[in-house]
């Protein structure tokens, strides 16, 4: 597929390290020759300098027989009018990236009237992130598949965790029903887990759930921490917007701190119910005036990675909140973990989490029957979503009988409403929705999973 990509930014740099070498052509446009003579040479892409609304430099770029194009540079209006002049000037999908909350109720009329395919707003699905870690406090991040029918809760195992110590293959008889964990993390090390597969203090798990089992799982592995109630958030920017919303919406109790007077000013206006305080949000002695030892849930939201950073540390180390940090340089991660940040947040990879779902999509309607995908671990794992489309070798076949590949965890098969999380004697059948976690890179098609 041919795919052009408008800026190069931390988005653009995230779909550049998942397209890259995956039988797309992909070209880059941006006006900073450093950015696009970088992405050049780490990836395998065309650069081009100039502007994405120019239409001489998307002439130049091949618009004509572009397949995709994602303007993701850092105007909205730049982005929209990129795709509008991609469509006129080939036949081609677009999305655009739209971040201003004023354009929030227009999505709709964007999309149908100015023919923009999907718009994706990163504050607004890191709000939506945030707003489900909060009705599970025990997760550390929370994944969907089929049709919002399957869950993948990503949680931590503590030391009072009935799962510490235990051997895989005795899970069901401590949880009392059937159970699938598709896959753990241990330091660095990533684990497609079988039978004899012991969990440990610290692993980071995740279980495939029902929405409705998922609670009482927890509740059963003694991990159990009930539904957030008063909620805490430092910084009164977009994210809080969004999560103030969806807040206010679950009756949570919730309290904003912003040093800015004027923001504080709208956030009063807006939300009415929420308690507002105009102060310094990275200062101990207010957080405490203002109750935090008393959250049962924090969000550190300001501008600084630095300071949400921190922050989080803080409101562990003096509460037993769920902290939510939001973190926007990616290559932060890699010492997130050492420093036990509760639960990081980073709205640019979940954007282009969103346009890979979309770019998957759009290999299932040429070849692929990958219908969706979630980079797991940093991308050492990913859970790819099957539709299956016509008979194969993965068909009428007990899954015992199947020659897999090391490392892949068949998770669920979803067929009409059922929801299975399947045995060794189920079977794969024309028509199903199949969760596939694997170790593997690069899989487009069901019997790839086949030895």
């Amino acid at each position: 597929m041919n795919i052009i990509i408008v800026g190069c930014g931390k988005v653009g740099y995230s779909l550049l390290q998942q397209l890259s070498g995956k039988d797309h052509n992909i070209s880059v446009i941006d006006l900073n020759p450093e950015k696009v003579h970088t992405f050049v040479d780490e990836f395998d892409a065309q650069g081009f300098i100039g502007n994405g609304i120019s239409h001489d430099t998307l002439n130049e770029a091949g618009i004509a027989h572009t397949d995709l194009m994602i303007a993701v540079t850092g105007s909205d209006e730049q982005n929209l009018l990129c795709c509008c002049i991609a469509k006129q000037a080939g036949n081609c999908k677009t999305i655009a990236r739209v971040r201003n909350p004023i354009f929030n109720s227009e999505i709709a009329f964007l999309r149908d009237k100015l023919g923009i395919d999907l718009i994706i707003n990163p504050e607004l699905i890191c709000a939506d992130e945030i707003s489900r870690i909060f009705e599970f406090p025990q997760a550390v991040k929370i994944d969907t598949f089929s049709k919002g029918k399957l869950e993948f809760i990503h949680f931590k195992i503590t030391a009072d965790c009935r799962l510490n110590g235990l051997e895989l293959m005795k899970l069901k008889s401590v949880i009392g029903f059937p159970v699938l964990i598709p896959l753990v993390s241990r330091g660095d090390e990533v684990i497609i887990p079988r039978g004899n597969f012991v969990f440990k203090e610290g692993d980071i798990a995740t279980v495939a759930s029902k929405h409705s089992m998922a609670t009482y799982f927890f509740k059963k592995a003694n991990l159990s921490m009930g539904k957030t109630k008063n909620v805490m958030i430092v910084g009164g920017g977009t994210v809080t917007y969004y999560l103030a919303q969806r807040l206010m919406d679950s009756k949570i109790n919730t309290k904003i701190i912003e040093i800015d007077d004027n923001v504080c000013v709208d956030l009063a206006e807006k939300f009415p119910d929420a308690t507002i305080i105009h102060g310094d949000g990275t200062d101990e002695k207010l957080l405490l005036q203002e109750g935090i030892d008393n959250a049962d849930g924090f969000a550190a939201l300001t501008g600084l990675d630095e300071e949400n950073i921190l922050l989080s540390l803080l409101a562990k180390r003096i509460s037993n909140a769920k902290a939510v940090s939001k973190i926007n340089r990616i290559n932060f991660n890699s010492v997130l973990g050492d420093l036990q940040v509760d639960t990081p947040t980073f709205p640019r990879l979940l954007s282009a989490d969103v346009i890979l779902k979309y770019v998957r999509s759009m290999d299932a309607s040429i070849g692929s029957n990958v219908e969706n995908l979630y980079r797991l671990e940093d991308g050492k794992a990913e859970a790819l979503e099957f539709y299956i489309k016509n008979e194969s070798a993965v068909t009428d076949t007990p899954i015992l009988e199947m020659n897999l590949k090391p490392d892949i965890n068949i998770c669920s098969i979803l067929r009409g409403d059922q929801l299975i999380f399947p045995t060794g004697q189920d079977v794969i059948k024309v028509g199903d929705y199949v969760v596939v976690v694997m170790k593997h890179q690069g899989m487009s098609d069901i019997t790839d999973i086949l030895a």
